[in-house]
């Protein structure tokens, strides 16, 4: 059986919808559980030809101004970019499993535009959430496992976040790693 691939992605959009709203931006950081970065995967997308900006989302844009520009450069197709992220998901040396945090939104984009672009999903139709995961760990209530209320620990040598997609990829993986390592280090320990 192929090991595992955590394949943390995070989508920057126009819009709370896909088909609707258009996916600006993706990025993905496939990592071991072992929190081995084995590759990332980015690209930029054209605005669906039929979608609409969604007046909320670009209002909370136009405060991060060098982000949207930043996810407005160098321009990709949507289906040219799907089919290469698909064959970077194949490529992967195991069974991808999509993570997000949230997974429902960045899932939801990113399975409709590999379905719609391509007409298949390496992930089949599920994903991971670091959210629900978190409330797992904790213990905590689902609306208590925000960033601000997880345990410190899992924060260290995370980088920034900056609503650049890759980035926050590569953030949201590394984290979930942590959070990997915190769960096995707690079940080595005795039992007093």
């Amino acid at each position: 059986m192929p090991p595992e691939i955590y394949v943390s992605t995070d989508v920057e959009a126009d819009g709370k919808i896909p088909g609707i709203n258009s996916m600006l931006s993706f990025g993905s950081a496939a990592y071991t559980a072992d929190k081995e970065l084995l590759g990332t995967f980015y690209a930029n997308l054209y605005i669906l030809p039929d979608a609409v900006a969604d007046e909320d989302t670009m209002n909370w844009w136009k405060e991060q101004p060098e982000a949207l520009a930043a996810c407005r450069q160098n321009l990709q197709e949507p289906q040219s970019a799907m089919l290469k992220y698909l064959e970077w998901l194949k490529a992967l040396p195991g069974k991808p499993v999509f993570v997000g945090f949230p997974a429902a939104y960045d899932f939801m984009f990113v399975y409709w535009y590999l379905i719609k672009f391509t007409g298949q999903s390496p992930f089949s139709h599920s994903a991971l959430d670091i959210k629900t995961y978190a409330m797992c760990l904790t213990g905590n209530e689902y609306r208590k496992s925000s960033k601000a209320n997880l345990p410190k620990e899992w924060f260290i040598d995370l980088p920034a976040h900056t609503h650049n997609a890759l980035d926050d990829a590569v953030e949201q993986g590394a984290l979930f790693c942590n959070m990997l390592r915190w769960r096995k280090e707690r079940e080595r320990q005795p039992i007093a």
